[in-house]
């Protein structure tokens, strides 16, 4: 069987077929496009048992990613990150099985590692010379680090609010970096632009190449595999360009055509902030779409997204699942922070400690049982956050002592 079982991509929105071996952005119909596999042949000559072998890492899964010769792939070691049992958490929000899949513990700190190791091995493979993208600092920071790692050049436009952090991660690994006074979709209007002007770049913004989401769904599949190829009855994920919830929605869809998984489907919620909440509202107003949202703010920077290129893609895999979206405000986002970090010692970023709030919320609406098995997304560490935190203690002096409690 090949490396790779990859066989051709297909427009998201009317099914059209597309050149799996050629650079390609969006379809004709500018819609993105959708990688898919010979699952057939994945069936009859892989079994759960020879993935289990295999290294802990997300090319465990190779024959459902695109690279077709292993001699691309660039890897710093990403995937199989921890399924964590939240107990005393969990109890504090009515649901004892509460748990954490945590990102942040992946190269570069979040869940944009997987997207970019896939995306940059596919780019390198097809001979591509830079990858060129608007971020809102997490994405950014991954495909510049991970487009070192295979040798090729990285443009990155981010807006000036972005986690500094991040333009750190950026400036480090050699990439051009650009910051633009405005949000996100102001960034990709001046990549879009620049890659116009320059041969051999290719525009990886959200949904705008095919690989990506390849990357983002192995978290549906490591999910699977971590509770013994059974699905849990909710997953929570914090979408902006909402890219992680379309490919766990993806990963379910290919692992019940490998027969590895039952005709149950997790229900996806889409979380977003009360600051930035367009699919939030698409959704409760039954719309297929949402509409853009001027003068945006939240403190969770990766999901202040005003318009989603695949946002119609988002509300299919929450309405086809039986799932919901919900928007927590950026006050209850703080305070679950502090919550979580208190009781399980996790510091998590704004968009996870958003998924959290989100659970509590949901929890005492009945929505999600007592006795459900609940997954949160924590999509990045909170230490790339520091802002999210106030330290305000006492200075003691050298020879002073520690006040009794």
């Amino acid at each position: 069987m090949p490396y790779s079982s990859l066989s051709h991509l297909e427009c998201s929105a009317t099914g059209e077929r597309y050149d799996a071996d050629q650079v390609q952005g969006v379809s004709a119909a500018g819609k993105p496009l959708l990688a898919r596999y010979d699952l057939e042949q994945v069936r009859a000559g892989l079994t759960k048992e020879e993935v289990a072998s295999r290294p802990h890492d997300l090319w465990r899964y190779h024959e459902v990613l695109p690279v077709r010769d292993p001699a691309h792939v660039t890897t710093l070691g990403e995937g199989m990150t921890p399924m964590l049992p939240l107990p005393a958490y969990g109890a504090s929000i009515g649901l004892p099985g509460l748990m954490m899949k945590d990102e942040g513990l992946v190269p570069t700190g979040s869940f944009k590692a997987r997207g970019a190791a896939v995306g940059v091995s596919r780019a390198r493979e097809l001979g591509v010379r830079a990858v060129a993208m608007p971020t809102n600092g997490n994405a950014g920071a991954a495909w510049s680090v991970y487009a070192a790692r295979a040798g090729i050049g990285s443009l990155i436009v981010m807006p000036v609010d972005a986690p500094e952090i991040t333009r750190r991660e950026c400036v480090v690994a050699g990439a051009e970096l650009y910051l633009v006074d405005g949000l996100i979709n102001h960034a990709g209007a001046l990549v879009k632009a620049a890659v116009e002007q320059r041969p051999g770049y290719q525009e990886v913004s959200t949904l705008k190449e095919p690989y990506r989401i390849e990357g983002k769904k192995t978290m549906g599949y490591e999910i699977a595999e971590q509770l013994g190829w059974e699905v849990p009855d909710v997953i929570l994920y914090p979408a902006g360009g909402g890219v992680g919830l379309i490919g766990i929605h993806k990963a379910m869809q290919e692992l019940q055509a490998l027969g590895w998984i039952g005709e149950k489907l997790p229900r996806l919620v889409c979380v977003q902030s009360t600051g930035c909440a367009p699919i939030v509202d698409a959704f409760h107003a039954g719309l297929t779409e949402s509409t853009l949202v001027e003068g945006t703010h939240t403190l969770a920077f990766g999901i202040n997204v005003p318009k989603a290129l695949g946002d119609f893609l988002v509300l299919e895999a929450v309405r086809e699942s039986g799932g919901t979206a919900i928007a927590v405000s950026d006050e209850t986002i703080l305070a679950e922070t502090t919550a979580l970090a208190h009781a399980e010692g996790s510091w998590v970023c704004p968009e996870g400690a958003a998924c959290m709030a989100a659970a509590r919320e949901l929890r005492e609406s009945g929505w999600i049982g007592e006795q459900e098995r609940v997954v949160v997304l924590n999509t990045g560490t909170g230490l790339k956050y520091p802002d999210t935190v106030s330290v305000d203690v006492p200075t003691l002096a050298r020879d002073g002592v520690v006040p009794r409690r």
